[in-house]
């Protein structure tokens, strides 16, 4: 598997509040970019989103795609939601994490995340392409949280 892209981002918001965002995965279309649909598919015990199918639309990749997630998280929102691929039509890998910390009053959020297409690409066009969607990412959910 190829290496992990990271980023970080301080919001200004509880870790407890940057979860309820990152597990509203119904939302994504409403606050993300690419994102056009997300269903769950089926929850974990505790009712969170365990699969989930989504419809992207990031100009050259477009692909309908299952994500299985794992909730490691605190009851105050601290910890880890990651994620890997169960099915794609276009992508090959799309394994990525949320680490939520508390940061003074708010909350240290690193995103990470490996996406491989079944089409070639150079290794630091891949790279690039995964900084872009992660700074993105990271962007949106600050606004949609602090907003």
């Amino acid at each position: 598997m190829a290496d992990r892209t990271e980023s970080t981002a301080v919001v200004g918001a509880s870790p407890a509040a940057v979860l309820a965002v990152v597990s509203d995965v119904e939302a994504y279309p409403v606050w993300t970019g690419a994102v056009r649909k997300a269903e769950i598919l089926d929850t974990d015990a505790e009712g969170r989103p365990h699969r989930v199918r989504f419809v992207l639309d990031a100009g050259a990749i477009r692909d309908t795609y299952t994500l299985a997630y794992t909730w490691d998280v605190a009851p105050d929102g601290v910890g880890t939601v990651s994620w890997g691929l169960v099915e794609a039509e276009v992508l090959k890998a799309m394994d990525g994490a949320y680490r939520l910390e508390a940061a003074g009053a708010g909350c240290r959020v690193t995103y990470s995340l490996v996406v491989d297409l079944r089409m070639p690409m150079l290794g630091m066009l891949r790279r690039k392409a995964e900084k872009v969607i992660i700074d993105t990412a990271l962007n949106e959910l600050k606004k949609r949280v602090e907003g």
